[in-house]
Parts: structure tokens; C-alpha cells; sequence
């Protein structure tokens, strides 16, 4: 049998004693071997540190986004290997699917969404300038930057492959090196995947790290600057919460954990509609996809008392379609659990659960297409179903293919039925009443992090109940872990310390790279519109005016634009509006007229005009005010695979009098 290896310190590490034996989940072969003696944990998280960090931060934001890209589609050539390593864990095609394809497209996901909404820079900028003196000499800005430590990530057995790329995608964009450490039942096919990562050649040195085995004393090296990520059981966040390194350093922890699911039927969905078809096939899914290890899975289907009938034989009859057995059998849509270990736990579970709930479905003889069930960790889907006032649904978590039926009598019911779960990482709400969902949301949304609403018009659309997003928050409070996957940016921004800097705005725009109102403007006899992306620089600026606006200017503009408005045309009426007390200029034709005064003509570098943001219109303009404008280079942010950049320019029109008429950001797309 091979061992799995570590990758460490910059190398592959084989270990020097025989491990515990991995075995197939349908057919019991053994088929590796695993342990991590001899890797030395302290030097793997110094070399993080030390050669995968750097090497990071050297990186811009954007850089690292066209590395994480250019990974996704290298391991998309790779995934037939990558199938068939997931297929001998017990997953079906789709359920490798969601975990094989489903990391690829977190890995694309962040790329994306990096090179959007983050500058090509290495420091982020978060929130507005904030003024700290009635001068304007002293300012405040938060900004982020990655920290100086490894992400250790340590996963749970039922994702091999979206679990560990879920935490490193953030980390990655971040500019902070990971450590993955893989449940040992599955980490065949997270070493499958780490090696493919590791020979596509595109990652910096040092910012991939992997441990096969126990973490040892991992978590005693641990720094401030260090970060750990959990995915796995409530009782094990618990434990790893409190290691003295942890405490000791205020390691950021975040855990994702137990989660007791739930699933609520509004009362409008009776037999007949979409909503009652939709309830139940979710229902199924959750409890088959993966053989229900899922720790988003729906655990209690929380339906009202007088369609539980309905809900429990259309359930069960969709149950007994499912066709379980070796994935290999194309017929099959249900494989085994993980491991003969994790059946046995599950079945302890099952055994609490039944103790105050019957069995709809599930107690019958094992059909299985291709399989052993005593050699494959094979079981049946169990559904349940409980009285209102059943404790153990609400408290104990059989992961596997098992789902518990509860009664609720009203909204109110419903929702304090689905927070007896002590915190959950999604639920979701099946109903095409508003009223009702709306009740439900607010309700339940302080026990959740995630609920999905599910009806006949999202319905073609939907992920599902049990599919995190890149875009969105994966995780919840309370025994949900209390913590944030993914999550988009904030995702990313918990990879990094938010300081608060304090200085001059001269000061504050070098540190940024934005230039910052009261830093120093520059103005030549060259138009910044003629200036390529390389020759620009902050704080370039063109001042151009006064243009004179007129009575027939804001006469012309309205009847060419159709734009009315009593406040342009109507004087008796404007000077009665107590903001204007007479006819005022349209605010589109102040910055019609801006741009009439600031943009130079000729084709040149400025490609184009593609936006205008955080617009506001300070004080009116009146027929004769005279109108002036700056225009200064705010922000220059080249696009890495194209040959221009984004040009954010900071535009004030000022009246005769000095005052700000309009502010508001210019974007443009310049050539390099």
C-alpha cells in the first residue's frame, strides 16, 4: 500500500513508519496508508512564514487573482484523476461533481471577484476617508493588509477537494501562505489534489503546505499572525478553541461545525403546488447527495401539522426511487458513507434519535447495485418523524442519509422550532407566501447564516439548500461554529489586520496609493487626457472654467431631455421648494457642462468613459452661477491581461463662489 505523503519546508516527506491503513468506502480494499511522523510542524509553519508569505505580498491583489484563475482551469484539465479518487470515498458523479467541479469554481469565483472589486495593489482601502481636524490637514483611512502568518486549514472527511479550496482561494487572494491538514479518511484524494496544484508551477513557493496525518503539536507553534480554519465536529472546534496557544497568541479561529438543519414548508405549499413537489425533492437530495455527510444537509424538515401525512408519503416514496450502491454503476445515485466508522457513528446517532421519533422510511432490507454491505459503508436513507416536542432532533446530529418530520402550528412555531438548533449554518423556506417568508426570515435569521427561499420562480435557478457560494457567507453562530467562510470579500478581508491610519492627506495618498482631498494637485501644460496609463500620476489635475449657465441653457436642456421638473421650469412653484427658493440648473446638466469643460477631444490615450460613482449634488445652481472644475487622477489601476487600465479620477465643480455644486468619481479605461 503507498503512504501518503506531506509536503513541508519545501519538499515531500514520506514517513519513516508503516501509518494506519485508508480503506476503499464501497469495497473495504485498503488503499493507502497514512501518518505524519517526522514532519517537523514548527519549521513547515516558520517556512510559511517566512518563504510563502513574502513571496505572497510581493503579489498584487490582482496578480494573485490571475494565478488563482490560471490554477482553476490547470486542475479542470486534471479532474478525470480527481473523479476517480472521490468515486473510491463513496461519491457518486454528481456528489464529486459538487466537490471536484464545485472547488475549481471557488478557486474561479475568487479570481473574479478579485480583480472586480479589489485595486491592483497591495494594499486594500476599506471605507472613506475620514476627517479628523475642521482643516482638513488631518485624516484618518482604515486600510488592510494580509498578516504575517500561515492559514492553517484543517478540513473535514466529506469534501476532500471544495473543502481545503474553499478556505486557500480566500487566503490566496489574501497574501497569506495555507497549511492544509485533510481528515485522514479522504486525504488520498486531498494529496491528489495538493500535487496537482503543486505542478501546475503557478504557485509561489511556500504558499502551499500540506500535512497527511495527525497535526501532532501543530498548534503549539502557533503565532499572533497566525490564522486556524475548522471544519469538523462542534466538540473539536471546542477543544481546538481553547489549545493555550490559541488563547495565549488571540489566533484568529474560525470553525465551521455541527448544524442541525432545517428546512420549513410554509402552509400554501399543499400537495398539488410547485412549492409542496419542491420541498420534498430538495428534502431527498439533502438527505442522499453525499449519503447526507453534508454539514449543510437538511437534518429537520420542519412541516405544518396538518401536511405531515402528505409530506411523510410523498417523501417516502421518493425515497424509495433512490438506487443505492457502487458509484461506478451509472444507475446508482446514492453511494457509501465515507467509512465503516463513519457508519457505525451514524448509526449510534440514529439510535438516539429513534428514541422518541418512528421510522417512515428506512427500516426495510438493503437493495444495493454492485456492492457488499458488510465490506462497503452502505446504509439506507432514514427518514423520521417526531412529535412538536421532541428534544433530540434539536440536539443530536446523525451525519449521514437521516432527516427527522416535525409538526409546527404557527409562524411563531415554526421559528422558535428552527432556533432550537442552537445556531445552523443554512435553513431555507419553501412557500410562495411573502407574508409568511418574510416572517420566517427575520425571525430565524439571528440562528442562521445562510437561508435560502425557495419557490416556483427561483426554483430553475437555485443552487440548493445545501450548496455554498464563493459570492456568499458560509458559515453560522452558536453550534454552528460562530464563524465565516468564503463570504466574497469578507472572505478575504479576514486574512488581513484593518488598521487605522492617521495622517496628512499627503501622507495618506502615498500609503494608499489614492489621492486623498488636500493633497498636493499638479497641473502642466500636458492635459492628463494625453497622458498614457504609465505616465499619469496621482494627483494630476486639469482646472477648467467658468462656463456661465444660463436660463435658456436649463430651458434647452429640459425640453431636449424631456426632464420638466416643476424646480427647472416653473418659477412660482421652485421658489416655494425650501431647498431652492427659485428655478435651478437640472444636476445632469452641471455635469454635462463639467465634462463640456474638462474632457480634451482628440483621440488619444482615454479609450473611454465608463461610469460615474458616488455622485451628489451639494449646493443648486442658479441661472447665472459660473461654473469651474478639477479634475485630478484619484486612482490608476492597470488590468493585468489587457493593455489598459482604470482611471478614477476625483471631479468638484465649484460655482463662482467657491462652493461645491457636484462631487462625484470619473471612471475611464486608459491605454497603458
Amino acid at each position: 500500500m503507498s503512504l501518503l505523503r506531506s509536503y513541508v519546508s519545501g519538499g515531500w516527506h514520506t514517513p519513516s513508519v508503516e501509518g494506519a491503513p485508508l480503506h476503499d468506502a464501497v469495497t473495504g480494499e485498503e488503499i493507502a496508508r497514512i501518518s505524519s511522523a517526522g514532519v517537523d510542524m514548527g519549521a513547515a509553519l516558520r517556512y510559511g512564514r517566512e518563504v510563502g508569505g513574502p513571496a505572497l505580498r510581493e503579489l498584487t491583489f490582482h496578480q494573485r487573482a490571475q494565478l488563482l484563475k490560471a490554477l482553476g482551469l490547470y486542475l479542470k484539465e486534471h479532474k478525470a484523476e480527481l473523479y476517480a479518487l472521490s468515486a473510491r470515498s463513496g461519491a457518486t458523479r454528481s456528489d464529486s461533481w459538487i466537490d471536484v467541479d464545485g472547488g475549481f469554481g471557488v478557486l474561479l469565483g475568487y479570481a473574479s471577484k478579485a480583480k472586480r472589486e479589489l485595486p491592483n495593489d497591495k494594499v486594500y482601502v476599506d471605507g472613506p476617508v475620514e476627517p479628523l481636524g475642521r482643516g482638513g490637514t488631518f485624516v484618518g483611512q482604515h486600510i488592510c493588509t494580509p498578516l504575517h502568518g500561515v492559514a492553517v486549514q484543517i478540513n473535514a472527511y466529506n469534501f476532500p477537494m471544495w473543502g481545503p479550496l474553499e478556505k486557500f482561494a480566500p487566503a490566496f487572494i489574501a497574501g497569506v501562505p495555507s497549511l492544509i491538514k485533510p481528515a485522514s479518511q479522504t486525504a488520498y484524494v486531498t494529496e491528489k489534489l495538493v500535487e496537482l496544484m503543486l505542478a501546475s508551477g503557478l504557485l509561489p513557493e511556500g504558499s502551499l503546505q500540506l500535512v497527511c496525518g495527525s497535526a501532532g503539536d501543530l498548534l503549539d507553534h502557533l503565532t499572533p499572525q497566525d490564522l486556524v480554519g475548522f471544519t469538523g465536529s462542534a466538540s473539536t472546534a471546542q477543544h481546538l478553541r481553547t489549545h493555550q496557544a490559541v488563547i495565549r497568541s488571540s489566533v484568529r479561529f474560525n470553525a465551521e461545525a455541527d448544524s442541525l438543519n432545517c428546512s420549513i414548508l410554509g402552509p400554501d405549499a399543499v400537495p398539488g403546488t410547485p412549492e409542496f413537489d419542491l420541498f420534498v425533492g430538495q428534502l431527498v437530495t439533502e438527505m442522499t447527495t453525499k449519503a447526507g455527510q453534508k454539514c449543510t444537509a437538511i437534518r429537520r424538515a420542519l412541516v405544518p401539522e396538518p401536511l405531515m401525512d402528505a409530506v411523510a408519503e410523498a417523501t417516502a416514496a421518493k425515497l424509495a426511487e433512490v438506487v443505492i450502491g457502487n458509484p461506478a454503476d451509472k444507475s446508482v445515485k446514492m453511494g457509501a458513507l465515507a467509512g465503516l466508522e463513519q457508519r457505525e457513528e451514524v448509526r449510534r446517532s440514529l439510535k438516539a434519535l429513534r428514541e422518541n421519533a418512528s421510522v417512515v422510511y428506512g427500516d426495510g432490507a438493503l437493495s444495493l447495485v454492485d456492492a457488499d454491505a458488510e465490506r462497503g459503508a452502505f446504509m439506507s436513507p432514514m427518514l423520521l418523524r417526531a412529535a412538536a416536542d421532541a428534544v433530540q432532533p434539536h440536539e443530536v446530529e446523525a451525519f449521514g442519509p437521516v432527516s427527522t418530520l416535525m409538526p409546527y402550528t404557527s409562524v411563531d412555531d415554526a421559528v422558535a422550532l428552527a432556533a432550537r438548533g442552537a445556531g445552523s449554518l443554512v435553513g431555507s423556506i419553501v412557500s410562495a407566501d411573502t407574508d409568511f417568508v418574510r416572517e420566517v426570515v427575520i425571525g430565524a435569521a439571528p440562528w442562521h447564516g445562510r437561508l435560502l427561499v425557495l419557490d416556483r420562480e427561483d426554483a430553475g435557478e437555485s443552487t440548493g439548500h445545501g450548496s455554498p457560494l464563493p459570492m456568499l457567507v458560509h458559515g453560522g453562530p452558536g453550534r454552528a461554529g460562530g464563524g465565516e467562510e468564503m463570504g466574497g470579500m469578507r472572505g478575504v478581508l479576514h486574512h488581513m489586520q484593518r488598521t487605522a491610519v492617521q495622517g496628512s492627506p499627503r501622507a495618506l495618498s502615498a500609503i494608499t496609493n489614492r489621492w486623498v482631498t488636500g493633497a498636493p494637485r499638479r497641473e502642466d501644460a500636458v492635459h492628463p487626457f494625453r497622458k498614457t496609463l504609465a505616465e499619469l500620476r496621482l494627483g494630476d489635475t486639469v482646472v477648467a472654467g467658468p462656463r456661465e449657465v444660463t436660463l435658456e441653457d436649463i430651458e434647452h436642456f429640459a425640453t431636449f431631455t424631456g426632464d420638466t421638473f416643476y424646480a427647472h421650469m416653473d418659477e412660482e412653484a421652485a421658489a416655494a421648494n425650501p431647498f431652492f427658493g427659485g428655478r435651478v440648473a437640472h444636476g445632469y446638466l452641471v455635469v454635462s457642462f463639467a465634462a463640456g469643460l474638462f474632457v480634451s477631444p482628440e483621440p488619444g490615450p482615454v479609450l473611454a468613459n465608463y461610469g460615474l460613482e458616488n455622485l451628489r449634488f451639494v449646493t443648486p445652481t442658479f441661472p447665472g452661477d459660473q461654473l469651474t472644475v478639477a479634475l485630478t487622477v484619484k486612482q490608476i489601476t492597470p488590468r493585468e491581461d489587457q493593455e489598459y487600465g482604470e482611471v478614477r479620477w476625483d471631479a468638484d465643480v465649484t460655482n463662482q463662489k467657491g462652493e461645491s455644486v457636484a462631487k462625484y468619481d470619473v471612471l475611464t479605461l486608459v491605454a497603458k
